[in-house]
């Protein structure tokens, strides 16, 4: 059973909800951010290095990946 699972799913789902906690968002705002932001295309991207590093060193990649995303459309 546990062998059909998908680690790169099972990491997007709980770095977002970390995400969520620690910027204390809903599922709906979360969702908005990632529409515009592609966080959980990013987590796939990243899925290879991201899953030797600690959780808190995820959620700091990710706060400054959206940093830079955010910051490249409003200049």
């Amino acid at each position: 059973m546990w062998e059909n699972i998908d680690p790169v799913a099972c990491m997007q789902t709980e770095i977002a909800r970390l995400y969520r906690k620690r910027h204390n968002l809903n599922i709906e705002e979360f969702l908005d951010i990632d529409r515009k932001l592609n966080i959980l295309g990013y987590i796939e991207l990243c899925y290879e290095p991201f899953h030797l590093t600690g959780e808190e060193g995820i959620l700091d990649e990710v706060d400054e990946y959206c940093n830079n995303r955010v910051s490249a459309v409003n200049p």
